[in-house]
């Protein structure tokens, strides 16, 4: 279990592929994130997605990616920068919300723009997590904890804006982002245990 904190950004560094599912084993360089230690079989989420450590090498370490994941994430085939957030231990304070690291579904940003002394960050959910997605309601996008301010249905998705603040912006892979990129979602824990229950579900 996470918060959505994003306690800084690694690298993954290099990339091998899998022969047995279509996964890769991917090496993440978290040197760049203030006090970060791992141990093995520890949880860490990359952009929003939990993977196992199965070698740690002080701030380095390796994960095991399988074809299913890489076929519902984005932004772990390759290397590039990747927002870590280790998981959370009993007593530590959630500053987010709860976040399981399960990705729900990939989005693509319409727009990422300055807007005043912040950031306006507009994506284009699946249709399929529309009924997860409401206004002041959390989401985590690339494993970031945010607060929705408009939701807007439309006949390719959902589309829903978020005020980016300049420190997010600046301590995230976020300040990366431009029209066309492809994020991890991950909706709320409690919207989905909801709709679960809903009559007729």
């Amino acid at each position: 279990m996470f918060t959505g904190l994003i306690q800084g950004i690694g690298r993954i560094a290099h990339v091998e592929p899998l022969a047995a599912d279509g996964g890769v084993r991917i090496t993440v360089d978290a040197s760049r994130v203030a006090g970060f230690q791992a141990h093995v079989g520890d949880s860490i989420a990359l952009n929003g997605a939990c993977m196992t450590a199965t070698v740690v090498e002080g701030a380095r370490f390796r994960c095991d990616v399988s074809g299913e994941s890489l076929a519902r994430t984005c932004g772990l085939n390759a290397p590039g920068d990747v927002n870590i957030e280790t998981s959370l231990k009993m007593g530590d304070a959630i500053g987010g919300h709860l976040v399981a690291g399960h990705v729900d579904g990939i989005g693509t940003v319409l727009r990422y723009a300055p807007v005043g002394e912040s950031w306006e960050l507009v994506i284009l959910a699946p249709a399929a997590l529309a009924r997860f997605l409401a206004i002041k309601g959390s989401i985590a996008v690339n494993g970031v904890s945010l607060t929705v301010n408009r939701v807007a249905d439309t006949a390719a998705g959902c589309e829903f804006s978020i005020n980016v603040i300049p420190h997010t912006h600046a301590v995230t892979t976020l300040g990366g982002l431009q029209p066309g990129s492809r994020v991890n979602l991950e909706v709320d824990l409690i919207a989905r245990y909801v709709e679960r229950m809903l009559p007729g579900r």
